[in-house]
């Protein structure tokens, strides 16, 4: 069953993580996406490692489990970006496409003639989709820029963390990269938003994405509310900003996390682990009393939780209808009963491994369903096929190109 952007191609002239993301997602909805790398090494994310993917015969590959996790569903042409004949092959690939993916640092593709006031003169449909660490526009729009520094940046590592004055406390980094990953999701949006508009209109238009901007767009409440109240918000470590509790707990054998959203849960909670005094207590009785009294209440809780092992607990309140789980590493996430019944973890065919093994994408469609993996492409894989049946390039032209080192 075809994609629901089945008829739609991509150009991707991107590497490491957010870029590659973005046109992942555009090939598993079913778009056509062609990878551009460099001949030999390849996007960069493919030397990432350990680990590294193993064939099956045990050896081990020189692909990266990094590379693997943002790029299947894509067609690989490696082309020499730096030499003008091949920039004159990219721009003859993106006339062929819809959408074009790249995160090169500002000005970057502007020395090339592969940027978007460049490539909009003879392709003025084309959806143009820049990411970069700071955007176009700004002092630091040259800047380059890593997820660390984002985090730190943005003021996502300072909502992060455990308070100051206790073992462990100041501000601390996300542990993946999350400002890559909020990037990905923002520019997929973006890129949709774009295609619908051109369906309107007929136009095409440049997508200017900014690492920066997503992460303090992704500190969301914690942000409104600063901006509401001039207040810094602190350091809660596991504990949350709703209501009370809304944390973790270690229990006699491993660690919980429970959430107590409204009073009416609240009381179920206390009958749950035997202790309705703490539903009936006045400084507790109430939401907005738990989260003033919340240093009273924690601790509390706390000794409680740690008399019992953790399924004792997760059982008696998913009995009352409180929200809680385990806090699972991510070997006993992929071992969640509901995790398996989603379908999370897939097994698709690789042409080293045999197998691979990925994480499935979570979007759920009922009349499109995302039901085809092709496993990330070796460099330039498809070089040959793509430039023969976009271009009508004859065999001898490939093989010259070849030859003078513009394709790999």
């Amino acid at each position: 069953m075809a994609g629901p952007l089945k008829g739609l191609r991509v150009l991707d002239l991107s590497r490491i993580l957010a870029g590659p993301l973005v046109g992942q997602m555009m090939g598993d909805l079913g778009a056509e996406v062609i990878k551009i790398e460099r001949p030999g090494k390849g996007d960069d994310a493919r030397e990432m490692g350990p680990p590294f993917l193993s064939r099956a015969d045990g050896s081990q590959s020189d692909t990266a489990g990094f590379f693997l996790s943002c790029n299947r569903n894509k067609k690989s042409v490696a082309i020499d970006i730096t030499s003008p004949v091949g920039q004159d092959v990219i721009r003859e690939l993106a006339a062929q496409c819809d959408i074009l993916i790249e995160n090169f640092k500002v000005g970057t593709l502007k020395r090339f003639g592969l940027d978007y006031a460049s490539l909009r003169v003879d392709h003025p449909s084309l959806i143009y989709c820049s990411i970069t660490g700071f955007g176009q526009t700004g002092p630091d729009a040259p800047k380059p820029g890593y997820d660390g520094i984002f985090q730190a940046m943005s003021g996502m590592m300072s909502v992060s963390g455990h308070p100051e004055g206790v073992p462990g406390g100041g501000p601390m980094k996300v542990g993946i990269s999350i400002v890559d990953i909020l990037t990905a999701y923002n520019s997929s949006t973006a890129i949709l938003a774009a295609v619908h508009h051109r369906q309107n209109s007929g136009e095409g238009q440049h997508i200017d994405m900014s690492l920066l901007d997503c992460g303090v767009a992704a500190l969301s409440h914690f942000a409104q509310n600063y901006l509401i109240t001039g207040e810094v918000p602190e350091r809660r470590g596991n504990g949350g900003y709703g209501g009370i509790p809304s944390q973790s707990f270690l229990c006699a054998d491993r660690a919980i996390f429970v959430v107590v959203g409204n009073n009416t849960q609240y009381k179920r909670f206390c009958d749950a682990i035997a202790r309705l005094d703490l539903f009936e207590d006045a400084r507790f009785c109430t939401g907005p009393l738990r989260i003033a009294n919340r240093k009273q209440l924690v601790p509390i809780l706390e000794e409680i939780f740690s008399e019992a092992p953790a399924a004792n607990w997760i059982a008696a309140l998913d009995a009352a209808g409180v929200p809680a789980c385990y806090v699972n590493n991510i070997e006993t996430a992929f071992q969640e009963p509901q995790v398996i019944a989603r379908e999370m973890r897939r097994e698709i065919l690789h042409p080293e491994a045999g197998s691979l093994p990925i994480i499935a994408n979570p979007l759920r469609f009922s009349q499109t369903p995302i039901e085809d993996y092709v496993a990330p492409p070796g460099v330039g894989e498809h070089g040959a096929g793509v430039l023969a049946e976009l271009l009508s390039y004859t065999g001898e032209r490939i093989e010259a190109l070849r030859a003078s080192g513009v394709l790999g």
